[in-house]
């Protein structure tokens, strides 16, 4: 199979088109980005649109002033009276907008007095109940889910993060917007790593990803999708976490990808390197594209490595638009 014949790339390569309509809709943020009288919101999601809600943490709180909390719907669920969220703004990140146990979460803690609003990327409110129960949905694009491991909605997840940013405090440039547009239409084409890449993580038997600040995300969600397209064992840490022990368990045998936000590596990520270098674990640092700032530049290193899982699995013979674990829509609740 070619990697253009696989429904996996067709959901990447319509991101750049996906992004740019985004932005021509991005003005109706204004109404529906909404957040408590402090100027906090609280998030809630599962899988990929999970780790959507850590990029939006790292950016919200440290670009457009917004604390920025996370809700566990066990918590939510088991709680033996009811908690006091009158007028609190809760995001419920779903990309189907039927994952039951965030509809379910959502339900209880409007209840409770919370102000819904759904992400999601089902225009058809009649198959999104998270839509229809929240009452504010931000769509992040008409383009059908595809049965696929989350690619074009995962970055649609951060682009709509990066836009509410915007909305909320004019923290970045027009010019960022278009750069980032830029710089995931040139990774869509990009042979990243060549052959001997794909090589190098075919023969590794652990894969490790860390990244810091809104890079942990895409490090995460990286580790994620090279578990559910090509069946490897991968995981995904910040920084920081991964000295606190998960380095201990990785060897000469294995091999970690060090996101870093810059040319110029920043030392949090050089203290990871050196102990990566004393154990003898090979490595590879991933660098931004040029021209494009951090952190739009999370926008085409994440596409970097959503392909790359997706050469793994061909390489390795397996159907990556057939993930065996996957389901679209997860019955968790």
């Amino acid at each position: 199979m070619k990697i253009q014949e696989t429904f996996t790339y067709r959901d990447i390569a319509e991101i750049p088109s996906l992004l740019e309509d985004f932005s021509s809709r991005a003005g109706s943020l204004a109404r529906l980005a909404l957040r408590s009288r402090d100027r906090a919101v609280y998030l809630v999601g599962r899988g990929s649109s999970g780790t959507a809600t850590l990029f939006a943490k790292y950016i919200w709180e440290t670009c457009a002033g917004t604390i920025t909390n996370f809700i566990h719907p066990h918590s939510i669920f088991e709680a033996k009276r009811p908690l006091d969220f009158k007028g609190a703004a809760v995001w419920a990140f779903s990309q189907s907008g039927r994952s039951q146990d965030i509809v379910a979460c959502l339900k209880r803690l409007m209840g409770w007095g919370a102000r819904g609003v759904a992400v999601t990327n089902e225009a058809d409110l009649k198959n999104n109940p998270l839509a229809r129960l929240a009452g504010r949905h931000i769509l992040l694009s008409g383009s059908k889910e595809l049965p696929v491991a989350a690619t074009k909605s995962f970055i649609l997840q951060l682009w709509a993060v990066l836009w509410t940013a915007q909305a909320w405090s004019r923290c970045f440039r027009p010019a960022d917007f278009k750069a980032a547009v830029k710089a995931a239409a040139a990774a869509v084409n990009e042979d990243y790593g060549g052959g001997e890449l794909v090589r190098r993580v075919k023969r590794a038997n652990m894969l490790g990803f860390v990244g810091r600040g809104a890079f942990n995300a895409v490090a995460e969600d990286s580790a994620l999708k090279f578990r559910e397209m090509a069946m490897a064992h991968a995981l995904g840490y910040s920084a920081a976490e991964f000295l606190h022990g998960p380095v201990g368990a990785y060897t000469k045998k294995d091999l970690v990808f060090l996101f870093s936000p810059a040319a110029a590596v920043p030392e949090d990520i050089r203290r990871v390197m050196k102990a990566l270098d004393e154990r003898g674990t090979p490595y590879k640092v991933v660098l931004p594209p040029k021209g494009v700032k951090f952190p739009f530049n999370c926008i085409p290193v994440d596409i970097r490595m959503k392909l790359l899982a997706l050469r793994l699995a061909l390489a390795k013979g397996l159907d990556p638009d057939n993930p065996r674990g996957l389901k679209k829509v997860t019955p968790t609740f």
